[in-house]
């Protein structure tokens, strides 16, 4: 049993890392809400650049702009030129970075093992108290913006949070990329309050 205890918090500890969900937050121009509903057109800003190659290559770049071209047709806009005069541009960025995590988890989901309750015979059972772990993993984060093209203004902001799986097949990153798209482009435009 003592084995058992010691490897039950980092077994729980990866089932909860499989299933981590996606942290979506957005902000906007308060002024532009309006403006934002009758928005129909859109076009892309130049392909971002930075110093972080697992973010800033051509590969990722196709993968985002695709993902966010099939999601917001599939709601009605249309991708035009940036020379057709477009009602909002939108544009990408990316970042990857290490992030720490407490975690703690009683051995035996808060029940001793053993003891008078369960055991009628009880001579001093094992009881456990809970452990805390500090789990380091890295965090991936997509920022879309959406960019007033007259005024050159940020006028929308969605920004998507989660923990990356470094082994995860190319089609699960694509759903983990379709799904934290969807999140974010769900709350665009925003409601007037």
């Amino acid at each position: 049993m003592r084995l058992l205890t010691r490897i039950a918090p980092p077994l729980l500890a990866l089932a909860v890392a499989a299933c981590s969900s996606i942290d979506v937050n957005t902000n906007y121009d308060p002024t532009a809400t309006q403006k934002l509903e009758g928005y129909r057109t859109y076009a892309w800003l130049p392909q971002p650049t930075g110093k972080d190659d697992r973010v800033y290559n051509p590969i990722v770049g196709a993968r985002v702009e695709q993902t966010v071209d099939r999601y917001l047709q599939a709601r009605g806009y249309q991708k035009v030129e940036s020379t057709a005069n477009p009602d909002f541009l939108i544009g990408w960025h990316g970042a990857i970075h290490n992030a720490l995590k407490a975690e703690t988890v009683d051995a035996y989901y808060g029940y001793p093992w053993g003891g008078p309750f369960t055991d009628p015979f009880f001579a001093g059972g094992a009881v456990t108290m809970p452990e805390t772990a500090l789990r380091e993993y890295e965090e991936g984060s997509l920022i879309l913006d959406i960019v007033d093209p007259q005024s050159k203004q940020l006028v929308w902001r969605g920004t998507a949070q989660a923990e990356l799986d470094e082994n995860a097949s190319a089609e699960k990153q694509q759903r983990r990329l379709d799904e934290a798209v969807k999140d974010v482009l769900e709350r665009f435009p925003p409601k007037a309050k």
